[in-house]
């Protein structure tokens, strides 16, 4: 059985992702590793399934993302907490607070039933304005986050999600979500939002246990920067990642709702914001060099250093992944022996990274590398 469905990781499902490895696989370099006790670091760490795995093996881990979404649910992969905290501060933000901006777009006013925006408005106008974050407000925001669409179903008592029919990995372009819903008929039912959150933070098991590590151990910011990495309060000695793919550039569109309940505009930005160069394979080659050069920076001189690195490409950007790969140890500057490459489907169990995307991704080449500093 899939590591996913084991309930005892039910916090790294806090929130479906689009994109992301299966815990299958920072897992088994961690038992490779875990009797040196190494400082596990992700420079990529979307939805943090890395630092998770750190935390299951009881390491100190940090993590990198330029998503405030990716940061947002991270973090609540080394929070813990009674499960009562979060749900009794939901209670009181949605009971105490008179949300100002409740959106009336044509998509808002077809995605959630009236009351249950406004309690949606309420948790995010709170939450924005807290002055003191917490572990039992990290874990609310991410389950809010994980919450905030998904599919219908048809008894309203047993909803996991707060809107109509939507996907739950990835918010739809909002006409495209208007027309489905109009042509279907399909309206959005009152839903109780602190009812969806109890039964979605009551289920996750281990929440309680103490973490080796705190959530500000996440850092919002571009790995690309050097002085992003100075916020890190640790040398890794084990690095596993899994860049942006080459081709991929939709991931800020795709998050935009949750994107949005974390301060962001209320439609669709489709500015391209910090992240690797897409302007042809030899600049994301560059970029993701930059990055390599910036991990190798910050390791200790002294300690071994390995990277294993998940990285592909969508079958629409023809190139070869790992030509691209290579180029891009060489672009760091960093002396590094490839010890192995291997296709990801026969290297793991469970669900590939691009098993996760569209259907058009579906056939996305995926390989497994495992480089060493020397």
């Amino acid at each position: 059985m899939a590591l996913a469905y084991n309930k005892e990781n039910a916090l790294n499902a806090i929130c479906p992702y689009f994109t992301m490895f299966p815990l299958e696989y920072p897992t088994k370099v961690l038992k490779k590793h875990r009797r040196e006790r190494p400082v596990v670091f992700d420079p990529f760490c979307g939805r943090g399934t890395t630092l998770f795995a750190a935390r299951n093996f009881e390491l100190r881990a940090w993590g990198i993302d330029s998503s405030p979404v990716a940061v947002s649910i991270a973090k609540a992969k080394l929070a813990c907490c009674d499960a009562n905290v979060p749900l009794e501060m939901a209670a009181r933000l949605i009971a105490e607070t008179d949300p100002q901006e409740i959106p009336e777009s044509n998509f808002f006013r077809t995605a959630y039933h009236a009351r249950t925006l406004r309690d949606i408005c309420a948790l995010r106008e709170a939450l924005l304005q807290l002055e003191v974050e917490t572990d039992a407000s990290v874990i609310l925001r991410a389950a809010t986050l994980g919450c905030l669409h998904g599919p219908l179903p048809k008894n309203t008592e047993n909803a996991g999600y707060f809107s109509n029919q939507m996907p739950r990995t990835y918010a739809s372009k909002p006409d495209y979500a208007v027309r489905y819903w109009k042509e279907r008929g399909s309206k959005a039912p009152r839903i109780d939002v602190l009812r969806v959150l109890r039964r979605k933070i009551e289920r996750l098991t281990g929440l309680a246990n103490k973490s080796p590590n705190c959530f500000s151990q996440v850092v919002h910011g571009d790995a690309q920067s050097g002085d992003v990495f100075q916020t890190i309060g640790a040398a890794p000695s084990i690095v596993i990642t899994s860049p942006p793919y080459y081709g991929m550039r939709t991931y800020v569109q795709d998050q935009w709702l949750r994107n949005w309940f974390l301060g962001g505009p209320d439609h669709v930005d489709y500015s391209a914001g910090p992240q690797l160069d897409h302007g042809g394979k030899d600049a994301f080659a560059r970029s993701l060099g930059t990055v390599w050069r910036n991990v190798g920076g910050l390791a200790s001189s002294t300690e071994s250093l390995h990277m294993y690195v998940r990285f592909g490409i969508i079958p629409s950007a023809a190139v070869n992944a790992k030509e691209i790969f290579r180029n891009s140890l060489e672009e760091s500057g960093i002396n590094w022996r490839l010890v192995s490459v291997r296709a990801a489907d026969s290297a793991d169990a469970g669900k590939r990274q691009a098993d996760q995307m569209k259907a058009d991704s579906a056939a996305a080449v995926e390989f497994d590398f495992h480089v060493e500093r020397i």
